[in-house]
Formats: C-alpha cells, structure tokens, sequence
C-alpha cells in the first residue's frame, strides 16, 4: 500500500471518529497507535503476515492490556477500511480479583488532596476534585458542569451519541453555587482557564499533579480518571448497586463497571482475613 492512499484512508477514518463523537483524546491515541503500525511496517505491504508480525513485536514491548488496546485501535481501522481479514484477536487475560494498592487513591488520601488545594488557597481546585470525586463524571464532562446545571442540581452530559442526567450532591451544589457567585459567572461552564475557556485534560492534569507534594500523596496515584475509580468505590461500598452505578458512570456494559469496584490486594486480604478460615 502507497504512503498516500493510507494516509488518505486513516484521514477519513479519523474525521469518521469525530462524527461519532469519539472523544478528542480517544481519536489521538487511535491514530498514534495507527500510524506506529505503519511506521513499523515501512511501506511494506499490508497483508495479514505483517500484521502478525506488528502483533509479536507489541507482546515484546507492552503489557497484555496496553497490547490489546492498541490491537482495538487497528482492528476498527481495518473494518473501517474493509479489511476484516486483517483483525487480529486479543491476548486473552485473566481478570484479577483486586488492584495494586500502588494505584489505587485512597478516601483519605483524595481528602489530603482537597485540603492540599485550600491550604493553598486554590478553591477552583478544591471544589473541582470534589466535582469530579463526588458525581464520578469524567474528565471530559467538567465542561457540562455550568451555572445553569449548578442552579438546577443536575447536569445533562451529552457525549458519543448518548445522554445522561448527574445529580449534583447538595453540599457540592452549596460549594458551586458559593464558588460561581464569587468568581461573577453568571452562565456557562463553571471551571474555566484565564482567558475564559473550559478546563480541559491536560489543565486539570497539570492541577492535581501540583498537590501531589504538599498533599504527601504519590504521584503516580493522582491524576483525574483515578478520582471517578474513587467514587466508583465509595458507591457501590454503601448501595452494592452495580446496574445503577454503571447508568450513573454512563457504561454501556456491566463489565465495565466492575473495573471500577476492585479493591486492592490490601482490602482483598482483609476480607479473606475476616473469613476465619484459617486457625
């Protein structure tokens, strides 16, 4: 295959993504992975041959689910471009009964956080962690966080085609409310950059990376998708209610859900430990 006609065909896949709603960082990593690929077979030819080839060489360098990701990202390439033939199927992996506590934010480390936030005086962090820590939005729907949803206590997200309403916890409308009136917004988002645009991924990022040291939190356990794992947790802990969660998380599938609920090996100790199985 010519340099040009994947190159074409990748762009139109790409603006096919953006049609569907796929989110801006969900299309980035697609054509990274996309591109790598053909950047690993060098204008050879694309046949099924390569592509095993890609495949063995990915199992060298990544971890099984970073492997699979990345094979996703080729195989919806492929259908898009006709070439089922070319699908690879995944590494099989064992799902783990529990998570590294190495990744996992605590409660009350996520609270060391927040207090982290007002001793610095940043209160657009502080009530922006317990935005996202307390309704479990994604990063990419802060932006649907308004003053008109915070007057209402809900807000309406719409993405990739579907739409769900969030309820807004009355202390965290209280702190919205209290927070907006203080910073003048009057309509629109609420969480916003100096020039008056939405905060987006990399910003809030950056954001809670800064707490990290003043908190006494590890780095590697602070960043915002951790926050919707967080009350994921805190959720299910008291209504053991995981179809609701999964509406609430916005997950077309369960399965998904239970992702989110694992405990780490720690926890996981404690509860066979509580069996009293062993004397």
């Amino acid at each position: 295959m010519k340099t040009t006609d994947y190159e074409i065909q990748i762009k139109d896949y790409l603006n096919y993504l953006r049609d569907e709603e796929h989110s801006p960082a969900t299309i980035k990593q697609y054509q990274r992975d996309i591109f790598c690929f053909f950047s690993f077979i060098d204008a050879g030819e694309l046949t099924r041959e390569t592509v095993l080839h890609y495949k063995e060489e990915l199992e060298q360098q990544y971890q099984p689910v970073s492997v699979n990701v990345k094979l996703s990202a080729l195989n919806n390439f492929f259908s898009f471009i006709g070439r089922n033939d070319l699908k690879l199927k995944f590494l099989k992996i064992q799902k783990s009964a529990y998570c590294s506590a190495e990744k996992e934010l605590s409660k009350a480390e996520y609270l060391k956080l927040i207090n982290a936030a007002k001793e610095k005086k940043n209160e657009k962090l502080a009530i922006l962690l317990q935005t996202i820590g307390g309704t479990g939005i994604r990063v990419s729907e802060v932006k649907y966080i308004t003053a008109e949803a915070v007057c209402r206590g809900e807000a309406v997200i719409r993405l990739k085609g579907k739409t769900r309403t969030i309820l807004l916890p009355k202390k965290l409308q209280k702190s919205l409310k209290g927070y907006i009136r203080r910073e003048k917004i009057t309509a629109g988002p609420v969480f916003v950059t100096r020039t008056g645009r939405p905060l987006d991924r990399s910003n809030i990022w950056k954001m809670m990376k800064g707490l990290c040291r003043d908190a006494g939190v590890d780095e590697k356990k602070v960043f915002p998708h951790n926050l919707r794992h967080l009350f994921a947790r805190c959720f299910y802990s008291v209504d053991k209610d995981i179809a609701k969660l999964a509406d609430i998380l916005g997950h077309s599938s369960i399965n998904t859900t239970r992702i989110y609920i694992i405990t780490s090996g720690v926890e996981h100790r404690r509860r066979l430990d509580a069996l009293g199985l062993v004397v």
